[in-house]
């Protein structure tokens, strides 16, 4: 007979958990599609929240909906595209939008480039760019150029740097700022912070906790 998932009595004091998917939960794959999370990690998050009054979030560069999809059959607080947009424990929404002109143009401007860069692929989250350059690491410092480019002509988008992947995102989100938001809410407010990741992505999360 397998043994019983348990929590540790230490991880059931006065904290509030947030976790990084990619690396962190997950292995991270040569595509994002192959990632999987394995289900006995889900089960450990699951009865680690309900060991924490619920106080336990996802915070990712992944979208949301990637976000659920990735965590089923469970449901957890989630911050996607880099706190872009956020879920609380409630079920209520909070997204940062972009005018659609801007994002029709920042994505034509991105595929046409990506086009000439042989193995690079450009993931569009709605807000937000992930330029990726796993299966082609000689394109990097074209993608980062690129990424400078753009964000300098749209002053609303910032540059984000990642594990090969260079992500242009609303100006002002971060996974810091997404763990400050849920701070302020129940069943998060009052808590400890814990923060674990594993990326440059992740750095503006250490700094708030």
């Amino acid at each position: 007979m397998a043994e019983p998932l348990t929590v540790s009595p230490e991880l059931t004091a006065n904290y509030a958990y947030f976790f990084d998917l990619d690396g962190t939960l997950a292995e991270i794959k040569p595509h994002p599609d192959q990632v999987v999370v394995p289900h006995k990690i889900l089960q450990l998050l699951d009865r680690l929240a309900a060991h924490n009054a619920g106080a336990l979030a996802l915070i990712s560069g992944r979208s949301m909906t990637e976000l659920d999809a990735l965590a089923k059959p469970f449901r957890f607080p989630l911050a996607g595209v880099h706190g872009a947009e956020r879920r609380d424990i409630n079920g209520k929404t909070h997204i940062v939008r972009l005018p659609e002109a801007v994002v029709r143009e920042v994505e034509a401007l991105l595929r046409s480039t990506l086009a000439a860069l042989p193995g690079t692929e450009l993931e569009t989250k709605g807000m937000a760019f992930a330029l990726h350059y796993r299966q082609a690491p000689e394109h990097e410092a074209a993608l980062l150029a690129l990424a400078q480019h753009v964000t300098q002509h749209w002053p609303q988008l910032a540059l984000q740097p990642g594990k090969c992947v260079v992500e242009i995102k609303p100006k002002g989100t971060n996974k810091g700022e997404a763990i400050a938001a849920f701070m302020q809410e129940a069943p998060f407010a009052g808590r400890i912070p814990v923060f674990v990741g594993d990326d440059l992505t992740d750095e503006a999360g250490f700094g708030v906790v």
